[in-house]
């Protein structure tokens, strides 16, 4: 149901490289560039998350209660995700753990423009 999701940033460059390597620990690559923009996924004809500057040409802020969930195979890539993030520069925002409440295992962070992503993978963990 969703083609892709966009999030803001000031810094295209900077946020670029952050989400570069931020997605490799994942095995995801950035699928193209061009202007203002990127994306990122396994392919193009998947989901892809997006980065862009405004195209108003106002400063990027983030939006409260958004957040971009990165689905992944298990809880050891939640943790490898959740501290490269951390280890880039981004805040940490809630430590990779099981929730209960969902049955999932997640860990919060924070990009370099203070946009909130998370890790996670769904109640049926898988080894990896």
């Amino acid at each position: 149901m969703i083609g892709y999701m966009t999030i803001g940033t000031n810094d295209l460059d900077r946020a670029i490289a952050f989400y570069d390597a931020l997605l490799a620990t994942i095995g995801i690559q950035r699928l193209w560039q061009h202007g203002g923009m990127a994306a990122w996924g396994p392919s193009r004809a998947e989901t892809a998350l997006c980065l862009a500057r405004p195209f108003d040409g106002l400063k990027a802020s983030i939006g409260n209660g958004v957040m971009v969930a990165l689905k992944v195979d298990c809880a050891k890539q939640v943790d490898a995700l959740h501290a490269k993030g951390i280890a880039l520069g981004g805040k940490n925002e809630g430590d990779p753990g099981p929730r209960d409440e969902h049955g999932a295992y997640v860990g919060y962070f924070r990009d370099l423009d203070g946009n909130k992503l998370n890790a996670y993978v769904p109640a049926a963990i898988q080894p990896c």
